[in-house]
Order: C-alpha cells, then structure tokens, then sequence
C-alpha cells in the first residue's frame, strides 16, 4: 500500500507538467486556439449576458420600433414584436450553450458508467448493455431526442433530458472500445504480471491514456448538442416563448425572412460561429493530447 501511495503521489506531481505540455502543443494550432478564443467569449457572454443587458431587455416589446434595420440604436436591429435582437441573442447564448454542455457532459457521465461497467463486469452484464446500445444506435440522435420531447413535453428541462438520452448509447460504445484498446495492451499485462493492484493500473495507466480521448469526445459532442437543441427548439419543443433561444428565434423569423433577413442572419451566424468554434477547439485538443502527432 505504501508502495501504491509513493506511486500515485508521483503521478499527481507530474501532472502540471503534463498539462504545460498539452498548453504548449495547443497553442502552436493558430486555428484552434482561435477557436477557444471564440468559446470563451461565448460563455462569457452567455453567462454574464445580465452585465450586458437586463433580462427584461430580451422580452421588452416595442410596436412603434418592429423590424427597425441594424443601425446605432438596435446594433442586430429589433423583430416583429420591436424586441431588442442584440440582447436576445446575448439572453438566447446561455440557453443554447446549456443545452450544448450539459447534455453533453451527463452524457459522457452515463457513458463511462454504463462503458466502463461493461468492460469490467463483462459477461450477460456486457451483453445487455451494449445489445440495448445497439438498438438505441439504429435511431438516429434527433430522432430520438425528437421522440422524448414529444413524449416528456417542450421546456427546456425536457429537452436536455431528451438530448442526453439521445448521446448515451454512442457515448457508452465509444468509452468501451477506448477501454477496451487501453485494457488490452500489453504494459497492462505486464503491470498485473509485477503484482499492481487493479486500483493502481486505473489510476497510473488506464485514466491518462483514456482522459484524452474522452475529453475529445465531451468537446466535439458539445456542438452536436447545439444543434439537436437548436433543431428542437426550431419546431417549437425547446424552450418557450417569449424567453430567447437561437433556434426558436430562427423559427420566428423565417416568416419574415423577405422583409427583414436579419432575424434569420443573425442567430444562424450565431449558431455557426459557436458549433464552428467548439469543432475547432475539440480539433486543437485531439492534436494536443496525441503523443503521436508531438
């Protein structure tokens, strides 16, 4: 046990240095570290939008000022109803983004759960898990997310429910595959050979070689996310009027999409700058974290 203490104290030591190494590599991709430059501002816009602008912004009403052009007053111009669009997309950020992150963290969360179960209990237990992923997997993500909402009912709440059940079964075959690729490899056999307690061989062998993959996957995922909640949110089971949201705000303006284009410009520019940026960002990372491509 002394041993095993002396061992994981080393790790956690090294571990600054390991994470000054994946900084170095990451900042040496331009593109990418733009990309985290964007996400950022994102979520320092999203999550401090009240600096910006009071909520009450997002939601006031103005007939007299509707369809008002981009200009000083309305930088992002005002909608039908006269509300503010640069606010609403300030207010409208934080709801896209938690639909984005936090079903894709809970998703990665089950995953390893139900991955990483799988691989070390094995067996039946193995069997049914991946056999109900397998069936879970036939149905395209939007579908099924598609499907709960309309089951549990449009909010908010139901739509990250829906969207983290929607990422679970890939999630949980790619977190067993990469356990299965670290588990199999032959210092991990060596290791249990010299007597290293399955706790050891975890902790020293099989988390840093999995962190990286599966940070990977919680970034890239981030921006599938976005989009299933934008699409859901689109044909009206997301978040509800009059709270704002990128994909119900496209929804809202395509029906005046001749008269004042804006109202679908701008929350689609939005919502591509912020899938772009995470995809960039989640590129930069895999590029990092792959002791091959140093």
């Amino acid at each position: 046990m002394a041993d095993e203490r002396g061992i994981l104290d080393a790790l956690l030591k090294k571990k600054p240095k390991y994470i000054l190494v994946i900084w170095r590599e990451f900042r040496r991709n331009k593109i990418a570290l733009a990309g985290a430059v964007v996400v950022v501002v994102l979520l320092a816009t999203a999550f401090g939008a009240g600096f910006f602008s009071p909520p009450s912004v997002a939601t006031a009403q103005d007939i007299r000022a509707r369809f008002t052009a981009p200009g000083p007053g309305h930088p992002f111009g005002t909608d039908y109803l006269g509300r503010d669009m640069l606010a609403r997309i300030l207010h409208g950020a934080r709801v896209s983004l938690t639909m984005g992150i936090i079903p894709s963290a809970c998703s990665l969360l089950f995953g390893m759960i139900f991955g990483g179960a799988a691989v070390y209990l094995g067996g039946k237990v193995e069997t049914v898990i991946m056999r109900v992923c397998d069936v879970f997997s036939c149905i395209p993500g939007v579908l099924l997310a598609l499907a709960f909402v309309a089951a549990l009912g449009p909010g908010l709440t139901n739509v990250m429910i829906a969207v983290t059940v929607a990422g679970i079964p890939d999630l949980t075959r790619y977190v067993r595959s990469v356990i299965l690729n670290i588990v199999g490899l032959e210092y991990i056999d060596a290791a249990r050979a010299c007597g290293v307690s399955g706790f050891m061989i975890v902790v020293r062998h099989v988390m840093p070689n999995a962190a990286g993959p599966l940070i990977l996957s919680l970034v890239s995922n981030i921006s599938g996310m976005i989009m299933i909640g934008a699409g859901l949110s689109y044909l009206g089971l997301g978040i509800q009027p009059p709270n704002p949201e990128w994909g119900a705000m496209l929804a809202e303006g395509q029906n005046y999409f001749i008269r004042a284009p804006y109202l679908m410009i701008v929350p689609g520019i939005a919502i591509f700058v912020s899938v772009l940026a995470f995809n960039l960002m989640g590129d930069g990372l895999r590029d990092a974290l792959d002791p091959k491509l140093r």
